[in-house]
């Protein structure tokens, strides 16, 4: 813009030189000039404005001095709106690239993104209309919100703007490209980005603030919407039959009130839920998910996290590897003596951790996945610890289903909250759910029916939500053992171990 101003000055001195061959006229050129300078930017159109708009006034004053002029400025110009940045996911990402932050040529991400860049852009344009603004929001929220909704019963309000449902393979970038788009959002704007194991413990827990309310859900999605019109979670997976039951009247609720949904899934929307528990009364919810969001597949066959270097973190896997799991979780909390510890989860439940100091937690595995405790406990032990040892994990089968979906669990939630994990383990990952298998999968490796080859394999686990869920988790554990990972690791807690807690929680060993 400096040699923009430059050209603007050059240019009045040369109009003072031919003030008498026209002065009105140059001073109108420059006032458009200065005009356009100002808009351009904001606008990404201008360019063509400018030129149609000085076209028009040289057309009446032709002199060579101004037609001089006229070239110079256009070039100028056209060089300063060009070097304004866009805004965006598209630019971030451009950027990234650029850095070496990220690698370039994947055109499935480039696709995936040029998608969020519309839907930005979208919301942009519609802000207003969205009330993306928190301040400029209702003050209203919470119960008065819905009582104030009861008395003057106002029409369904969806939002202008679709949502995106974006949904593909593992590591392949989904998450990424998620962030990515809301870190470019307006800090004003009511957004909110979270897991989507955490979203729905935050629903129960706050349907249990308002039992007694005659509609339920539509207090939490009118507490929801008030906090976030725009909506992104994380790994949209259903597993819970509770959850699955409540999905369809919760998601109405919310997009009739304008929240829109930015979503990432290992699933296409028809595959939700697949199998599962009365899942006919589930259905509804994917018509209302596909109505109000758009499904965009990620169809790259590379997984990012296995591209780093693995095979350099503490997951061990043979004999006699409890004892090198002890002397290294030892080292890390150093001389500080681990000690019996709870955990304050949700709803007044607590976890019992065995052993904890200075930030690591210690488990064996049938402590921590093989009761009944869940996602809620999982996010409460990450709250207070960042490093975790776990003992003794086994293969998959039929006979420990169970424990394998709560080890599922573990990984994602571990993963959200970019902790460290030690382990012991009776293979190497992708051999751990070698008995859990899709139905495609097990129709495809034998020509008979999947009971059949059940039948031959008395431990085989043949279910598509876990068979699917392995990939991810396959997936997470290489990642959560490459040296890029554990060097993230250290740098993010190497600032944080120069403050102490005063409850002792996360301090960097």
């Amino acid at each position: 813009m400096r040699s923009v101003a430059r050209s603007l000055r050059h240019l009045r001195r040369l109009s003072q030189h031919h003030a008498e061959r026209g002065h009105a006229s140059i001073n109108r050129v420059i006032r458009q000039q200065n005009a356009v300078i100002l808009c351009s930017s904001t606008s990404r159109s201008l360019s063509s404005l400018s030129t149609v708009r000085l076209n028009d006034e040289v057309s009446r004053f032709m002199s060579p001095g101004v037609e001089t002029l006229r070239n110079m400025f256009s070039t100028i110009a056209a060089d300063s709106i060009k070097d304004v940045p866009q805004s965006g996911p598209m630019a971030e990402y451009e950027k990234r690239i650029a850095s070496g932050e990220l690698v370039d040529g994947d055109s499935f991400q480039v696709d995936t993104i040029q998608q969020l860049q519309r839907l930005y852009e979208d919301l942009v344009e519609n802000e207003e209309a969205c009330q993306l603004d928190r301040y400029q929001s209702s003050e209203k929220s919470g119960r008065s919100r819905w009582l104030w909704s009861r008395l003057m019963t106002p029409s369904t309000t969806h939002a202008p703007v679709k949502g995106l449902y974006l949904y593909g393979g593992v590591g392949t970038g989904k998450t990424m490209l998620m962030d990515l788009f809301y870190e470019q959002l307006p800090a004003n704007w009511r957004k909110k980005r979270i897991h989507f194991h955490d979203f729905m413990l935050n629903v129960h827990s706050r349907l249990q603030m308002h039992k007694g309310v005659s509609d339920p859900l539509d207090m939490v999605a009118a507490e929801v919407s008030d906090e976030a019109i725009i909506l992104c979670l994380d790994e949209f997976m259903v597993t819970d039959v509770a959850d699955a039951m409540i999905l369809n009247r919760l998601f109405r609720h919310l997009f009739s009130k304008g929240v829109i949904l930015v979503s990432t899934s290992n699933r296409a929307p028809d595959q939700l839920y697949e199998g599962g528990l009365q899942r006919s009364l589930f259905l509804p919810f994917i018509e209302t998910l596909k109505n109000r969001c758009i499904a965009h597949p990620i169809g790259s066959a590379v997984d990012y996290r296995q591209l780093g270097s693995a095979e350099e973190g503490f997951y061990f896997f043979g004999e006699q590897c409890s004892a090198v799991l002890k002397e290294k979780f030892q080292s890390l909390i150093g001389d500080e003596e681990p000690t019996p510890q709870t955990v304050e989860v949700v709803m007044g439940r607590q976890l019992q951790v065995p052993l904890g100091a200075n930030g690591c937690a210690y488990f064996t595995f049938e402590d921590l996945c093989d009761r009944p405790i869940g996602a809620a406990d999982y996010f409460g032990l990450f709250k207070r610890f960042h490093t975790l040892a776990v003992d003794g994990v086994p293969k998959f089968g039929f006979h420990n289903r169970a424990a394998a979906y709560r080890f599922v669990t573990l990984v994602d939630v571990m993963y959200e909250n970019k902790a460290r994990l030690l382990c012991t383990a009776e293979a190497a990952p992708i051999e751990l759910f070698g008995n859990i298998v899709t139905v495609a999968e097990a129709q495809k490796s034998s020509p008979r029916s999947s009971r059949s080859r059940k039948s031959d394999d008395p431990d085989l686990c043949v279910d598509n939500e876990l068979g699917f869920a392995k990939d991810r988790t396959i997936s997470r554990l290489t990642e959560l053992n490459s040296r890029e990972y554990l060097e993230e690791f250290e740098a993010k807690w190497r600032g944080a171990s120069q403050v102490v807690d005063d409850g002792g929680d996360v301090v960097l060993a």
